[in-house]
């Protein structure tokens, strides 16, 4: 499914405006009038980013930004703000916000910001998803076969995990060939990076 531009302002002429301005370079968009329909109706499985404005009755950006982040829905956010609202925004900005872009803005910066946050989801899903396909091999393996992957990444050769296990060295073999065969590696590197980069800062 092709990412979305999600736009949520209640001026039906700025949803007019920004619908055609994002349908005019040949993404998706899709409009809402006010934050509660948006939040109401959004699936956190789809991929886009969301342009949001501040300040609307009822439900506001920054609150509709607060319960988003509680359903743990990360979609990168560009605001936008009216010059009274820079505060509201710059708080935004602090609560995750992508960037905010201030009225009267013209049509290419608001497309810059929007392509940047459309790249910014594009390599969180990608790396979500690497790390899902890494915890998925992680789950194949039997208990023992963990605990010599641990020993493996510890940097104890052979001999010394089948004296800590109480195992013979030509089990350990088998039982490290099958590790390694369900973690889809070739090599002790291969096996590091692939393990030390699920364990990086967004996992």
């Amino acid at each position: 499914m092709n990412p979305t531009v999600f736009v949520v302002d209640d001026d039906p002429a700025m949803r007019e405006s920004l619908s055609f301005l994002v349908d005019s370079v040949g993404l998706e968009v899709e409009c809402f009038a006010t934050a509660r329909d948006f939040l109401d109706r959004y699936d956190g499985r789809r991929g886009g980013c969301l342009v949001l404005d501040v300040r609307m009755p009822g439900m506001s950006g920054l609150e509709l930004q607060e319960r988003l982040a509680d359903r743990g829905i990360d979609i990168p956010i560009v605001m936008i703000t009216g010059f009274g609202d820079v505060p509201m925004a710059v708080r935004a900005l602090k609560r995750g916000a992508l960037d905010f872009i201030e009225k009267p803005f013209t049509d290419q910066d608001l497309l810059d910001r929007i392509h940047e946050a459309l790249e910014r989801d594009r390599n969180r899903r990608a790396e979500r998803a690497r790390k899902e396909d890494i915890a998925a091999r992680i789950a194949k393996l039997t208990p023992r076969e963990h605990q010599v992957m641990d020993c493996v990444l510890a940097g104890k050769p052979n001999k010394v995990i089948a004296a800590e296990l109480t195992l013979s060295p030509k089990t350990i073999e088998v039982h490290r060939a099958r590790m390694m065969d369900k973690m889809q590696v070739a090599s002790l590197a291969e096996l590091l990076q692939l393990v030390i980069g699920k364990q990086g800062p967004d996992a």
